[in-house]
């Protein structure tokens, strides 16, 4: 395999910019602020548990998980749209274009968050449904040109410095919130505009810091062009090529089936960390939510996150990235364990945090490195599309089981409790998956064999 064009700290440097640009929108928008804003709208109009949307049957969504069906419902859609997409992307030209146009998408969504006040929280749930699909979709691109700037003994550290890079900018851009926030009254403003402020200024932060990605990663054309078909035409016929060649890598599909429940259950975490504690130690002690202790959570996570995230690709290089993993998922049981059973106050949060942090990126950072090496060449963004089902922001399953345990038993306790079951799934089938078979299975070779090369 020809290493031409890979390795270029440039456009490296360009990749990595990107996880600095959208990092800073995922964790301020739709983890921290997005939940608590939208749910205490609608609290305030229908009151707490009060029915939004009357579904007959189905039952209802109500002000509790409005937030979280809003989630559910967009990675429904995802399923469907995001492997057609790698799958356009694997037999044009058009990646790096796409990827332009969904982080511009989503990022003026995310913007037009600003305007929502009152009881126009149903129309702030259609432009997070639209910024969130957006956000997945263009890393599907990202994510696979991975594979096309660096050589496989090189994966672990870019992908893991990526994200370390990612955690910067969302601490950065955390402080400026939490600051805002904190002083809103110095500022001549009240706390639901410094939130709506804080929402548009990440917004616009992912599309700002985006230029310099798409300014220095490279347009590279596919392998295998495919002139004569219509784009969606080509993207739903590959994609059920991908699905056939999936089904013939037997240990790249395990992977994918234990990442898609720990990774599931590591975001249904993240993004349902902020209802959780607003209402576990606030409103259900019948005080008011504080949006500034939420996002000094989200600080000490990020800066966990950072020192996490360099400390475990250290030890990926003692254990390997698989055993690596598993470790991180064992630390993660441990952690709703902890936040079914015995979270009761500030201080305990604080602690949590430190933990949620340092195996949040180290777990993340290590899979996407570990699945690049076991995708067939040039396959990459239809396989990535795959992948993306169950990345950042695409949780499923878990948010579908977190809203449905909360909507049952009225426990937002039982519901992370519930969530075990994603991260000691995960970890069995991790360690059932031979993953040198798979990536020699692929037609690639393990970081070890490229190194010596």
């Amino acid at each position: 395999m020809t290493t031409t064009g890979r390795n270029d700290r440039r456009e490296i440097f360009g990749w990595m910019m990107y996880d600095w640009a959208n990092s800073a929108f995922f964790t301020t928008v739709v983890t921290v602020l997005a939940g608590p804003f939208i749910t205490s709208l609608a609290q305030a109009d229908v009151g707490r548990g009060g029915t939004v949307i009357d579904l007959g049957p189905f039952g209802s969504i109500t002000s509790d998980n409005l937030f979280t069906s809003t989630l559910g419902a967009s990675i429904f859609i995802q399923i469907f749209l995001l492997p057609v997409l790698g799958s356009i992307a694997d037999f044009t030209s058009l990646k790096k274009r796409l990827m332009a146009i969904f982080c511009y998408l989503g990022a003026i969504a995310g913007s037009l968050l600003f305007f929502i006040t009152g009881k126009a929280y149903l129309a702030g749930c259609g432009l997070l449904f639209v910024s969130n699909i957006c956000f997945a979709a263009t890393n599907v691109f990202y994510n696979s040109f991975l594979i096309d700037i660096t050589t496989e003994d090189r994966r672990d550290s870019v992908s893991s410095y990526g994200y370390a890079l990612g955690y910067v900018g969302g601490l950065i851009m955390l402080f400026g919130n939490l600051a805002l926030i904190n002083y809103h009254d110095a500022v001549g403003i009240d706390k639901e505009l410094a939130v709506r402020i804080s929402m548009l200024a990440a917004s616009v932060w992912w599309g700002v810091f985006a230029v310099v990605t798409f300014a220095l990663i490279k347009t590279r054309p596919p392998e295998r062009a495919v002139a004569t078909r219509k784009l969606v035409t080509t993207g739903f016929v590959e994609l059920w090529r991908t699905l056939r060649e999936l089904a013939e890598l037997r240990y790249t599909l395990l992977f994918l089936v234990g990442y898609l429940l720990y990774n599931d259950g590591i975001q249904t975490v993240i993004l349902n960390s902020s209802v959780f504690l607003s209402q576990e130690l606030f409103i259900s002690k019948g005080v008011e939510s504080d949006p500034m202790f939420l996002l000094g959570i989200f600080i000490v996570a990020q800066f966990a996150a950072l020192v996490g995230a360099l400390i475990f690709e250290r030890i990926s290089r003692v254990l390997g990235s698989k055993w690596t993993i598993v470790v991180c998922l064992g630390i993660w049981s441990g952690i709703v364990i902890f936040a079914y059973g015995f979270l009761e106050s500030k201080l305990q949060a604080w602690i949590m945090s430190v933990f949620i942090g340092l195996v949040l990126g180290s777990t993340q950072a290590l899979s996407r490195s570990l699945f690049s090496q076991m995708i067939p060449r040039s396959r990459e963004s239809s396989f990535f599309g795959l992948y993306e089902i169950s990345e950042k922001g695409t949780s499923w399953i878990g948010n579908a089981v977190f809203a449905i345990v909360v909507g049952s038993t009225g426990s937002y306790r039982n519901a992370i409790l519930a969530l075990i079951v994603f991260f000691v799934g995960g970890m069995l089938i991790l360690i059932f998956t031979n993953t040198t078979a798979a990536i020699h299975a692929a037609g690639n070779l393990t970081p070890e064999e490229s190194g010596s090369n």
